[in-house]
């Protein structure tokens, strides 16, 4: 079976997740290839110096490659993966970044039989996304989400595992829709939901605003463009997840319409219990 330090690597997607990877695999594999479309990207990527080669079209950093990274938006993941076969003559081992998993999986499902397809999601990330602003460190101590094909195959399993151990993340496996139903209620609904605050507080405010406002609408910071990228792909989940969320300020709502004190007291007292539950118990090392 072949290890992580005999296995060369290709990442397609120069950002914030696929740099990241890119300087925590550094020394940790036989070799890391880049590609990227956006000639910013590219120039950082070979100031760098962590690249032993790199191009603006993926099929010239693919030749001999056991593991394609795809480090790119959904719906340019979904596109790659109906050109790989025509790009990569041989039988690597792929594994997406993607921030959802359900459409990504059912196109892996249809690559060739010679490839080896594995979702993965890094529960990490930054409000601001870019190649400068990747770290080595991204990924240490946050849950790296895979989510297995019936093909995928002990292969990809065991490169998994060491790719995680190489950039201190913790591996976490399960099936594409509960992932997606998960992320729904633990990243995109909150970053909905700091936007919407952001939005919803006058700017004349400004002055008061101190370390709880921005801690909790530090996400509405993100790309918008990346964002409704990710939340295209998950919207079903996404709307249950809002009603739950209505479900309870409507229940705060009422509650100081009707001077309920006691009421609106169990309520934050369970949402205090909830919120240790959610975050004390499984680390805080991910995505907030």
């Amino acid at each position: 079976m072949l290890d992580l330090i005999e296995t060369r690597i290709a990442i397609i997607g120069l950002g914030l997740m696929g740099g990241s990877l890119a300087m925590g695999l550094q020394g940790k594999c036989s070799g890391i290839y880049g590609a990227d479309t956006d000639p910013k990207a590219l120039d950082l990527a070979h100031q760098s110096g962590i690249f032993d080669g790199l191009s603006e079209h993926p099929a010239e950093i693919l030749a001999n490659t056991g593991l394609v990274v795809l480090a790119a938006p959904v719906g340019a993941i979904l596109k790659l993966l109906e050109d790989l076969p025509d790009l990569h003559s041989g039988s690597p081992v792929v594994l997406d970044l993607g921030s959802t998993k359900r459409q990504i999986s059912a196109a892996m499902a249809l690559l060739p039989p010679r490839f080896d397809p594995l979702g993965g999601h890094p529960m990490t990330g930054k409000e601001k996304s870019g190649l400068d602003n990747a770290s080595a460190g991204l990924f240490r101590g946050a849950p790296f989400a895979f989510t297995p094909l019936p093909r995928t195959t002990i292969q990809a399993r065991h490169l998994a595992g060491q790719i995680c151990e190489a950039v201190g993340a913790r591996p976490l496996w399960l099936e594409p829709d509960r992932h997606d139903r998960w992320t729904a209620a633990t990243s995109h609904l909150p970053y909905l939901v700091a936007s919407a605050l952001a939005l919803a507080t006058p700017v004349e405010a400004a002055p008061l605003v101190g370390p709880g406002f921005r801690s909790t609408t530090r996400v509405a910071a993100s790309s918008p463009e990346v964002m409704v990228d990710i939340v295209r792909s998950n919207a079903d989940h996404i709307l249950a997840a809002l009603g739950r969320f209505r479900d309870e300020i409507d229940r705060m709502e009422q509650a100081l319409k009707n001077g309920e004190w006691q009421a609106l007291a169990g309520q934050l007292s369970q949402a205090a219990a909830s919120q240790k539950d959610l975050t004390y118990e499984h680390g805080e090392g991910g995505r907030q």
